[in-house]
């Protein structure tokens, strides 16, 4: 296959693939005085992942309401899996989408649709609608195969607007669950270090340049504990392969038919505490402010977000009603709410 890498990036992978076999093998870059040989199949790897990353841009319906927090112009990466150029990215980036671009790495803009958004895992699927006859696709890693302190290598995507993409050797930290802000968990995520500020949808690579994860926001305590140290949080492939065909058929998966109620929450002190309520939501009819503490969920009570969101979601519809008990101000008090299928509520792109 014809490589389209710039000079530039080639010479950078040669680089960071020979630091990268250097730190597997546990050799010292000091105690190092000779330009480290590295395999050429790292190299080769490294390259033939890099060649499957694409730019992804998109502009957001008129008066979606993700648009309040994502804006209406979005870019990030994503990354060619399918042998019909089937593109996985993150989500959150085609949320709500008008329009799609895609831009590959020998320069070459295409329009795309939106194949699916799960909510579940974070993910989104994009379909070029002209063929990418110069990408092969990238094959599926696993987490059972990564060890911490693993060195790894981060891509992104070039822009139309002559922007080129990046390559980044980092390291993963810690493989943990994630309970996000905005109703969101996932039992499994990986973290990792040094941070990526343009992390949106860039496909994470192990040595053998299979795709470990997608990139989906920085952190400031990616090694977990309570410890301090920058990075950023990928949403690992493995929650993808069993849902791959559901996404592809419906659009999104059973599990992300889920009750919301429109709560941005955070862990403070062993509470939780409602940051902020989205405007309309079942939260603000029911009363909730910013604030509150949310002490228990239909009865049971409830210190962390994982506990929150998986009492919250566990009910057989996702309008069945939910009481919640809060301490709102010096008052504790009981309220019920309607909580709405999120996937409903959204403004969907065209094609799903």
């Amino acid at each position: 296959m014809r490589s389209f890498l710039p000079s530039c990036v080639q010479l950078f992978l040669k680089r960071v693939g020979a630091i990268a076999w250097m730190m597997m093998m546990g050799i010292s870059l000091a105690a190092s005085a000779a330009e480290p040989v590295v395999p050429q199949a790292v190299i080769d790897a490294f390259s033939r992942a890099n060649a499957a990353v694409v730019g992804v841009r998109v502009s957001a319906t008129e008066g979606s309401r993700s648009a309040e927090t994502l804006g209406k112009q979005r870019i990030g990466s994503g990354v060619v899996i399918g042998p019909d150029g089937l593109i996985l990215t993150i989500g959150y980036l085609m949320l709500e989408a008008q329009s799609i671009q895609i831009t590959t790495q020998d320069n070459k803009t295409l329009p795309a649709k939106a194949v699916a958004y799960d909510l579940a895992t974070g993910f989104g699927l994009i379909q070029p609608l002209l063929p990418l006859t110069s990408v092969q696709p990238i094959a599926l890693g696993s987490l059972g195969d990564l060890q911490t302190g693993e060195p790894l290598m981060v891509a992104t995507g070039a822009q139309p607007d002559g922007d080129e993409g990046d390559v980044n050797m980092i390291q993963l930290v810690s493989k943990r669950a994630f309970s996000g802000y905005w109703e969101y968990h996932i039992d499994t995520a990986l973290f990792t270090s040094p941070p990526i500020a343009n992390h949106s949808g860039a496909p994470l690579f192990n040595q053998r340049g299979e795709l470990m994860g997608i990139g989906s926001l920085l952190v400031a305590d990616a090694l977990g504990g309570g410890r301090r140290l920058p990075g950023n949080m990928f949403v690992p492939v493995d929650l993808l392969k069993p849902i791959l065909g559901e996404l592809r058929q419906t659009g999104s998966s059973r599990l992300s038919h889920r009750p919301w109620v429109g709560l941005t929450s955070a862990e403070q002190s062993g509470r939780v505490q409602i940051v902020r309520v989205s405007k309309e939501s079942p939260a603000q009819l029911a009363g909730l402010e910013p604030g509150d503490v949310v002490l228990a969920v239909d009865g049971a009570k409830v210190a962390t977000l994982e506990a929150f969101y998986k009492k919250l979601w566990d009910r057989a519809q996702p309008d069945a009603d939910v009481t919640l008990t809060v301490l709102q101000g010096a008052d504790i008090k009981t309220l019920v709410l309607k909580p709405v299928d999120r996937m409903m509520t959204l403004s969907k792109p065209e094609g799903v």
